[in-house]
């Protein structure tokens, strides 16, 4: 029987959401090995001058256990 463990983490782009998911995953495998997927928690971004500045997500990763 396979064994799925979930980690949270926040990412932050300058970009967009989709490429913050991206760096999330990057940097989790850094650490983590057999990531399966990710699931986005939550969407936020910072506005400054009326335009946005950065956009941030709250994840959870989860990857196979050894």
């Amino acid at each position: 029987m396979s064994m799925l463990k979930v980690i949270e983490v926040l990412a932050e782009s300058d970009t967009s959401w989709e490429d913050a998911a991206k760096k999330a995953i990057t940097n989790a495998s850094k650490s983590v090995r057999n990531i399966k997927s990710i699931y986005i928690d939550n969407f936020e971004a910072s506005v400054e001058n009326d335009k946005i500045k950065s956009y941030r997500i709250n994840a959870k990763i989860s990857f196979l256990l050894d």
